[in-house]
Parts: C-alpha cells; sequence; structure tokens
C-alpha cells in the first residue's frame, strides 16, 4: 500500500474569481467543489479569509461556511484560517458557535496567527482595535474560554458558542504557531502550499514540543499542497500556468483575478519573477497520476504528515473537479 493511501486527504478552497466572471459563480463554484469532495470522501473542505483581493471570493468565511454546510451533509468543513489578529474572539466564537449548532459534529475553527492584509484593509477591519499578532497566544486562549464549557462566574458568554468545543486548529507558516500548538496539545496545519521554506523545521518543533491535551494525545500534522492532477503530464503542465500567472501578479502586486492557461510562460516573466513564483510554489505537485502518487509517496515519506490539504485554483472548474478526482482515485 502506498503512503498515500493511508492518508486523509482534504481540500483547501480559495473562491477563486476568473478574469470573465465574479463573485457569484466563484461562491457556487466552491459549493459544488465541496459537495464534489463530499462524493469523492475527502475529509475536509476548508476556505481560507483574505480580504481586498479582487480574485478570492472567500472574505466572510463564516458566511461561506453556513452556504456550503447549508449544501453538503457529511464532509467537515473549516477555516483555512480565520485570521484572528483581524477579530474580536467573542465575535469569532458566536460565528462558528452558530455554524456548531445548526451542523453539530462537522465545523471546525482553523486560526492564523498574521493579519493577512495591508495596513489599509487592516484598519478598515479592525478601526479602533488594537488586534495584533503578538496577541494571538491570549486570543486563542479567550476563543477556547468561549467556546468551551461554561464555568460559574463567566462574565461574558458567547451564545451560542459555549459548550460547543468547536475543534480549533492552529495554522502557521514559522516556527511561532508550531510551537504553540505543540505546547497546547492543539492539531498544527502548515502552510507549505504557499510558504514551504521551513516546513521541515516547524513540524520538528511542533512535535518536539508537543504536549498531550483533551483535544490530541499525540501530534497532527497536516501540510498545505498544491494541485494541478491532470490525465496526462503534458496537460498538466499546461493548466498549472493559471497558477503561474496568479502567483506573478500577487508578486507584482497586481490582479488575482485568474486567467486561462498559456502554451509558454516565456516572455509573461523575467527570470528573478520565475525562480519567486518556483519558491512560492516549492511544494506543488503537477503532472498525471502516476507522477502526482510518486511525488506525495516521497513528501509523505519525509514528513510523516498525517493528513494533506489541497489547493487547486485552476481557471476551467471542469479541470478543478477532475484534478481532484484523480487524487481521490489514487488512493
Amino acid at each position: 500500500m502506498s503512503e498515500l493511501a493511508k492518508t486523509k486527504i482534504s481540500i483547501l478552497d480559495l473562491a477563486p474569481i476568473r478574469d470573465d466572471g465574479g463573485p457569484q459563480q466563484a461562491l457556487q463554484n466552491s459549493l459544488a467543489l465541496a459537495q464534489h469532495a463530499e462524493r469523492l470522501g475527502y475529509e475536509r473542505f476548508w476556505v481560507a479569509e483574505h480580504h481586498n483581493m479582487d480574485g478570492i471570493a472567500s472574505s466572510a468565511t463564516a458566511v461561506l461556511l453556513g452556504y456550503l454546510a447549508a449544501g453538503t451533509s457529511t464532509i467537515r468543513l473549516g477555516s483555512g484560517g480565520v485570521m484572528l489578529p483581524n477579530h474580536a474572539p467573542l465575535v469569532i466564537a458566536e460565528q462558528f458557535g452558530t455554524l456548531a449548532t445548526l451542523y453539530p459534529g462537522r465545523i471546525e475553527l482553523g486560526l492564523g496567527r498574521a493579519p493577512g492584509a495591508d495596513q489599509y484593509t487592516a484598519h478598515a477591519l479592525r478601526r479602533e482595535r488594537s488586534g495584533s499578532a503578538d496577541d494571538f497566544p491570549a486570543d486563542v486562549e479567550e476563543l477556547q474560554g468561549y467556546l468551551g464549557p461554561r464555568t460559574r462566574n463567566q462574565r461574558v458568554v458567547a451564545m451560542p458558542g459555549a459548550d460547543t468545543n468547536v475543534p480549533i486548529w492552529l495554522l502557521g507558516s514559522s516556527l511561532f504557531s508550531a510551537q504553540l500548538a505543540g505546547m497546547k496539545g492543539l492539531p498544527y496545519a502548515f502552510a507549505s502550499h504557499f510558504a514551504p521554506r521551513m516546513m521541515h523545521e516547524a513540524i520538528r518543533v511542533y512535535r518536539n514540543h508537543f504536549k498531550p491535551s483533551a483535544t490530541l494525545d499525540k501530534p497532527y500534522v497536516m501540510l498545505g499542497v498544491p494541485l494541478v492532477a491532470a490525465d496526462t503530464d503534458e496537460q498538466a503542465d499546461y493548466l498549472v500556468t493559471s497558477v503561474y500567472q496568479r502567483i506573478l501578479a500577487l508578486i507584482r502586486g497586481q490582479s488575482l483575478v485568474q486567467r486561462p492557461p498559456v502554451d509558454s510562460m516565456e516572455g509573461l516573466w523575467l527570470p528573478h519573477e520565475r525562480a519567486a513564483v518556483g519558491d512560492f510554489l516549492g511544494m506543488a505537485v503537477v503532472g498525471g497520476p502516476e507522477k502526482v502518487r510518486a511525488r506525495l509517496d516521497v513528501l509523505l515519506e519525509q514528513t510523516d504528515a498525517d493528513e494533506l490539504i489541497f489547493t487547486g485554483d485552476l481557471y476551467n472548474f471542469d479541470d478543478r473537479l477532475r484534478s481532484f478526482e484523480i487524487l481521490a482515485q489514487l488512493r
């Protein structure tokens, strides 16, 4: 049995907006992809909080999760993640407590430490609230208190929220959240889908600092992986050019709407930009079925990850569906 066959697989969706589409189609596609993932036996389907990005429609994460939950029945749904510095913990507890009350056993909460926005957007989100990444450990503790059992002298209660015990994950692209997740005995998801450089060290730090908790008795690691699976290696190499163009636009500070694939990226990027895109997508798995399986088996042998969560922002939605179908069939 291959390593992949023994490993849980999930999907992280950013509700991408095409250059010829809009947010309504993007959100409808997100639901269709979640339903597809449910049919194929994926473990969970997460959506990510991003703001002030014209190519991403998942900004109101909790609202989108409600839409997805109403249109699915069994797959676990969550945030990958909510950027906690942007929000008061009580508000997040009430939002996810409401979701967990409506859809018991299916909602989970992935938390990020970075604001994930420029200073103008951060100010627009917070106004006078002095949210900071430095507050993250205290904010996580406060949030856990709101979602856990109500105590006798508790003056602020999340309702809904109290006693829902929504599962909390910590997300990170550096070592800080890895250490915190280990010390708190929480599951840890590393953002290797866009920041792979510190992956191995973060996994080591998390496992070395892990302390058993009421949540987990041993470490649980999930890794982000960009996926472009197609019926042939050549087709995958063509489809991935849409992903290259999007990351290139991010690096340049340009519009992030999805662009169609091209026969060649030559002339579209400079050598240093090509290198930067390559670093960003260092964990990308691109190819036909056998190439994808071989690459993922090597990754799993090297990391002993418990779960992989895949991004796959292909231009044509049918290609996205097929990519995740190929992956599911490899297990």
